[in-house]
Formats: C-alpha cells, sequence, structure tokens
C-alpha cells in the first residue's frame, strides 16, 4: 500500500499534535451541511478526544453556524459569502452571552482555503463540490492530517493533490472509501485483486432506461436509506456519485479501474469490500450512519467508541447484492473512461454534472438528459493536454464546462417546450 494516497498502514506524524493527554485539535470546513452537523455530533459527545478550533460554512444558515461556533467555544469562524459576514456577526452576538468576546470572523472565497492552513492537528474537509480543491491544497501544505470528504477535491485535481500529500497525511471519509481503508488493513497492497464499491442502487433500482425518462426531481430525491443534501442525492440516484467514488478509489489506493467494480446492494449495510488474491474478501458493514466514518477519519488511528449504531445481531436481516445495469445508469462506465483521461477530464465531468443536476431540479433537463449531457461536454472538451495539470487549468475546464453544459441544457429545454407546443 505504499504507494496509495490513503495507506491504513500509515501514521502521519501532523503537525500541531496534541500534548499528551490533551484533546485533538479540529478544523470542521462545511459545518452546517450534512458531514459537518455530524462533525459537531461526535465531537460534543467526545470532549475529551476532539476540540473544534475553527468552523467554515458557505453563508445560508449562518444562525447555525453561531449556535455551532458557541456550542464548540471556536476561536474562527469563516463564511464564503463575503456579504454575510455582517449578518453572521449578528447572529454570534445573539447567540453568545454579553460580554462574552466572539470568535474572529474569517469572510470570503479564501476564507475556509486560510482556516485550512491555520493551527490544528486534524482538518476534516465536509465541504461539497470542487470549491473544496483549494482548502484541501491549503491544508496538506501545512502539513495537517486530512479528513477528506469532500471527494471533488480528489476528482478534479488528482494530480495536485497526489503531488502534495504525505504519506498516510489522508483519512477518507466517504463511507465506501473508509469502508475500503479499513478492509484494506486485511492485507498489503500487492495482495489486493479487486475493490468492490457498493451502491445502494438509488430510488430507481432496477428500473430500465426507458422508464426513467418521466422521473421528477421529487422522486430522485427521495433516497432510500441515506440523507444527504440534494446535489449529492441526485447524484446518487444518477449513480454520477459512484462513477466520482470509483475515479476517488482510483486516485487513493492507486488500483487500475479495470480492478475496481461496482456492485449494487439495496441495504446499504455493507459499505464496501475489498478481495484479496488468495480469493478472500473482507468487507465493512455497518448501519447507514456517517459518523463511523466522520469519527474515524478525525480520531485516526484510534477508534472512537460508540461513535454510530450498531447491528442487531438478534434478529433476523437480509442482504442482497445485484450487478450493475451500465444500460440504465451509464455514468459509471463513463465516470471510468474519464478517470483514464485523467487531465482536466474529471473536472469536466463533474462540473458539466453539477450544471446538469441544477437543470434537472429547475426542471430544466430530463432525469436521463443529465449523463447524457454530461457525456456530451466530456466528449466535446476530448482527449486533455498530457502535460502538468495546474490549478488554473482545473478552473478554465470547469469555467469551460459549466458554461457548455447550461448552453446543451437550455437547447434540449427549448427543443423540448417547441415540442410540447406543437
Amino acid at each position: 500500500m505504499t504507494d496509495s494516497l490513503a495507506d491504513p498502514h500509515l501514521r502521519f506524524p501532523a503537525s500541531a499534535g496534541p500534548a499528551a493527554g490533551a484533546p485533538r485539535d479540529i478544523v470542521i470546513l462545511g459545518s452546517t451541511g450534512s458531514i459537518g452537523t455530524q462533525a459537531v455530533d461526535v465531537v460534543r459527545s467526545n470532549p475529551d478526544r476532539f476540540r473544534v478550533t475553527g468552523l467554515s460554512a458557505a453563508g445560508g444558515r449562518v444562525e447555525l453556524l453561531a449556535e455551532q461556533a458557541r456550542q464548540l467555544r471556536v476561536a474562527t469562524v469563516a463564511v464564503a459569502r463575503e456579504e454575510k459576514a455582517g449578518e453572521l456577526r449578528e447572529a454570534l452576538r445573539a447567540a453568545y452571552g454579553p460580554g462574552e468576546p466572539l470568535p474572529e470572523v474569517l469572510a470570503g472565497p479564501d476564507a475556509a482555503t486560510e482556516l485550512a492552513a491555520s493551527p490544528c492537528h486534524t482538518v476534516l474537509n465536509g465541504i461539497t463540490g470542487s470549491i473544496g480543491l483549494a482548502p484541501t491544497l491549503a491544508a496538506l501544505e501545512a502539513g495537517r492530517a486530512l479528513a477528506l470528504a469532500n471527494k471533488e477535491s480528489l476528482i478534479v485535481g488528482g494530480p495536485l493533490v497526489k503531488a502534495l500529500a504525505a504519506p498516510g497525511q489522508i483519512v477518507p471519509v466517504d463511507s465506501e472509501h473508509s469502508a475500503l481503508f479499513q478492509a484494506l488493513m486485511g492485507g498489503t497492497r500487492g495482495e489486493v485483486r479487486k475493490l468492490l464499491v457498493t451502491a445502494s442502487g438509488g430510488p430507481f433500482r432496477g428500473r430500465t432506461r426507458a422508464e426513467l425518462a418521466e422521473v421528477t426531481p421529487e422522486d430522485a430525491l427521495a433516497h432510500p436509506t441515506w440523507d444527504m443534501g440534494p446535489v449529492i442525492t441526485i447524484n446518487s440516484a444518477t449513480l454520477v456519485n459512484k462513477g466520482l467514488e470509483v475515479i476517488e478509489a482510483h486516485l487513493l489506493y492507486d488500483i487500475p479501474f479495470d480492478r475496481i467494480q461496482v456492485v449494487v446492494h439495496p441495504q446499504s449495510a455493507v459499505h464496501s469490500m475489498v478481495e484479496f488474491t488468495d480469493g478472500s474478501t473482507i468487507a465493512q458493514c455497518g448501519p447507514p450512519d456517517m459518523r463511523l466514518p466522520i469519527a474515524l477519519g478525525i480520531g485516526w488511528p484510534e477508534r472512537v467508541p460508540e461513535a454510530g449504531p450498531v447491528f442487531s445481531w438478534t434478529e433476523a436481516m437480509s442482504w442482497d447484492f445485484y450487478p450493475l445495469d451500465e444500460k440504465a445508469f451509464p455514468s459509471v462506465p463513463l465516470a471510468c473512461h474519464v478517470g483514464n483521461l485523467g487531465g482536466t477530464a474529471p473536472a469536466v465531468f463533474n462540473a458539466a454534472n453539477e450544471e446538469c443536476v441544477e437543470a434537472f431540479l429547475a426542471g430544466r433537463l430530463p432525469f436521463t438528459g443529465i449523463v447524457d449531457t454530461v457525456a456530451a461536454v466530456v466528449e466535446e472538451h476530448g482527449t486533455p493536454d498530457g502535460t502538468g495539470l495546474t490549478l488554473p487549468d482545473v478552473l478554465e475546464a470547469e469555467t469551460w464546462a459549466r458554461r457548455r453544459a447550461r448552453e446543451l441544457a437550455q437547447k434540449a429545454h427549448t427543443a423540448q417546450t417547441a415540442e410540447a407546443r406543437a
């Protein structure tokens, strides 16, 4: 496993490590989102293990951000939307008692990046979207341990992350990659035959492509097992999320795409598996609850007792596994193609998808049009230049992909509207 970005056999000596017996200092990026709020729960349940020094959020829920800051007594709060700084300060004054010192407020698009480099032991990156790349790079460069839930950091900037990350510096927080991380402790890298990434199949498992044509946003937002934000939930319905996870698994564990397989598992009990060369398959399982992988990410190499719920083994239950229907859900093979292209292609794939999801939620694109449009943008982008990737390259490719995806989505919507009127 020595060539992997995430290696469970290594222990990273993070800078700003705690004194013996002291809580570990944590920065939580994206604290008001799904990952962030659950991370706050883990920290508050384990005050002897963790102390939060900084929180960041986009700015849509400033009252919650202020309350989190008060509960955790953080030193710094960051908000990405600069116009929300005044509202955040007012919320902090309302949350804190009279005369209590308020935390420092950072505001603007670079606020989370600045916070990610601040003194602490571990940065939990729970930001959604490719805007999480710059904070990821800042945390790595500053020598912090990185609990990574922001998969887009790897998708759009894999080579940049690999160039900065020290051995053992990254611990994955996605449930699937945390499961692989744990299962990989069962052998060496040379003994790994295959990574098996499980997928719930989303709300439309078993439907044909034709049956998916009339899916509504309300249908797609009704995930059967996980409670997530709208973008991730739609990505789970199209299985784009699983395609992104395959790219992420390839980058994290240095396993070729032809040895990474998606398996549909509706119960979301087995979070992923590793097949070894001797024929043994090791699985990590547990109820669908993100607190366990979050706790493992911020507490590694130690496990946090009672971090998440457990199964009741005195009750009967069944677990099912199915092959992936790539005709109905072509996003996974498309992602593997994109991952093999490398360069700016994954950034184009991810950015185009984000725009197409927004168009679908707004009623401007049919459900099947999401992946179809992404595929068209990827094809138009072509094979990326093989030279070294830079952050400006990524940003330029994303800007182009977003614009082109919006254009194609609008064209499809106009054609659909004209057809309906005819």
